[in-house]
């Protein structure tokens, strides 16, 4: 990417990704993975009682939330805790930072902002599936 970005949350498309179970979000990319060369940045929208993915951490990409609307709980290896409108997460590669936000609304949207480091090659580990997925 060579060029500056503005845009307004709304003005981006959306992606609408549902299932298995209890996984569902709507995503909409500002700095969509291999446009820039460090980092990627998606807004997220979790609807009520959903989360976007299983439990997980990264073996190179590294992850910071800012949750813009909304509550949930966050699952990490230290155990669950509250997260709300104004927190900013971090989750640092490997296993210790493993985690899951799921939306705990009956009603409301979680939405958050999701800046990741974009290495050419990662591993994600998924612990309660003994599943991995590789991307590069």
């Amino acid at each position: 990417m060579s060029s500056i970005r503005h845009s307004k949350i709304d003005a981006l498309p959306s992606k609408h990704r549902t299932g298995p179970g209890n996984y569902e979000y709507i995503r909409r990319d500002f700095v969509p993975r291999g446009t820039a060369n460090q980092c990627v940045v998606s807004i997220y929208e979790i609807p009520p009682m959903k989360c976007a993915y299983p439990y997980h951490y990264h073996h190179k990409n590294e992850e910071t939330f800012y949750i813009l609307r909304g509550q949930g709980v966050l699952r990490t290896p230290e155990g669950e805790r509250t997260a709300s409108a104004g927190d900013l997460l971090f989750f640092p590669a490997e296993e210790g930072g493993a985690h899951k936000l799921t939306n705990t609304s009956e009603t409301e949207p979680l939405v958050y902002i999701d800046f990741d480091t974009a290495n050419d090659l990662d591993v994600a580990v998924y612990p309660d599936s003994g599943k991995i997925g590789v991307w590069g």
